[in-house]
């Protein structure tokens, strides 16, 4: 099947109630949002991956049944996935659609991985700031000042 087939073709997921759609996912990072996520219940998770996307060439999408998100998950996915929008669903309907913000300090949501930072010696909560632009963002720990251009390999 040729692209421009493959683009026509409809995608079937099934309809949730109510929950949490993430979408613009930059692929591959589908999966890690979904660890990120933490989801440990019942009920529908759609995972889809590589679908075309004027924005992105290519994107992921996630869809959570029953799942509010809150500030600390949401600021933990703008690392991996800083293009995303957030999808609130209830009664069946979007209720609420906003885009995710990379916020310019982490405390206590990322590791450093400097085996000789203070947070891998001692009992100290991580400080990171954002240098960079939201769309490609790089993080630097205020205790080693090491900057890290790939944050979401520091995500926990």
């Amino acid at each position: 099947m040729n692209a421009a087939k493959r683009a026509e073709k409809a995608h079937k997921v099934y309809a949730i109630e109510s929950g949490t759609v993430i979408d613009h996912i930059p692929h591959p990072m589908a999966l890690k949002v979904v660890e990120i996520l933490g989801v440990k219940q019942d009920g529908i998770l759609t995972v889809g991956m590589n679908f075309p996307s004027q924005r992105l060439g290519r994107k992921d999408i996630v869809k959570v049944e029953n799942l509010k998100l809150t500030a600390q998950v949401t600021d933990r996915l703008a690392l991996v996935a800083p293009t995303a929008t957030i999808n609130i669903i209830e009664g069946s309907r979007v209720v609420e659609k906003r885009p995710i913000h990379v916020p310019k300090t982490f405390r206590g949501l990322l590791r450093c991985p400097n085996p000789n930072c203070i947070t891998n010696i001692e009992s100290v909560s991580t400080h990171f700031v954002r240098e960079g632009s939201e769309s490609e963002p790089a993080v630097r720990c205020t205790y080693c000042e090491r900057l890290y251009r790939e944050p979401a390999q520091l995500v926990v």
